[in-house]
Parts: C-alpha cells; structure tokens; sequence
C-alpha cells in the first residue's frame, strides 16, 4: 500500500495568479502574501477586489506571526491593477466569482471559487476576533499547498 505522501501529484503552478474578493481589503491580499512566500519565484501574483476597501490591521498581526508582510499594500479594485492578464483568477467571495466570471467571458482563464470565510463576522474578545483571521490565514495557506502545489493536506497524512 502507497504512503499519501508518496501519492502526492506534483503540481505545476499558474505563472500568473490573482485573487479576488470583495474589497481587497482581507482575503485576497492575505493569499496574495502567502502565495508569494509559497509558490516558486517568478509567479507573478496579484490580489484585487471588486470595490475598493479599507487596509485591515489583524491582516498583519496573523501575517507577521508566520514572519510575512503585506509591506504597504492599499486595497484596490480590478480597474487599478496594473496587468489585466492572468493564467488563473482565485476568488475567495461569491460577489468576486461573479464579477471574475463576467470579466473573463470571452478570455482563456481559469476562474476557480475558494469559498473563504470573512473573518470581520467574528465577534467576541481580540484574541476570539484574532483566532478567527488566523483560520482564514490558515485554509488559504493549505488551499495553496494543495490546489496550487499539489501538496497532501496534513489532515489526510
């Protein structure tokens, strides 16, 4: 019988990725960080989202405890990106699926749905509200390893 491990499909990434959701604000410039840091140097990776948003600070509290920054990142929507061509666009919220899926009717890219949560529901102490960004952290740092790298998923080690 094979070990997971050694049933692992290796996975060759998009050279182009961009992440979507709903302000740019949480979701897609988190993936956007860790894809960075994840994926082979020369993959080009972009985050956007569909209206503009607000910059997150629990956003760099999980993301300096792995030792990542999202530098001086400013959410932006689609129109402020500077190239509008991608091998595969990752959205992480319905409102951005839909908006990805109008955008590229008539474009040869891949469009895939990570349904991501949106941590701002938490509710409770900073540290309940914390532990809620650092599963969102988290799942797209697994759906990376997995979907983008073809990494088995610890859970199933």
């Amino acid at each position: 019988m094979a070990v997971a491990s050694e049933l692992a499909v290796e996975r060759k990434p998009p050279r182009s990725i961009l992440f979507m959701c709903g302000m740019n604000a949480i979701r897609s410039p988190m993936a956007e960080v860790l894809a960075k840091s994840l994926l082979p140097q020369g993959t080009y990776v972009a985050s956007a989202g569909v209206r503009i948003g607000e910059r997150d600070p629990f956003v760099d509290v999980v993301l300096d405890e792995l030792g990542l920054t999202a530098g001086r990142h400013q959410p932006h929507t689609l129109d402020e990106l500077e190239d509008d061509y991608f091998d595969m666009i990752v959205t992480l919220a319905p409102e951005a699926h839909h908006a990805a899926l109008e955008l590229t009717r008539s474009m040869a890219i891949d469009v895939v749905y990570w349904p991501t949560p949106d941590p701002t529901v938490a509710t409770g102490t900073r540290e309940q509200i914390v532990t809620a960004y650092r599963e969102v952290r988290d799942h797209l740092a697994a759906l990376i390893r997995h979907r983008l790298l073809g990494q088995t998923p610890a859970k199933m080690r």
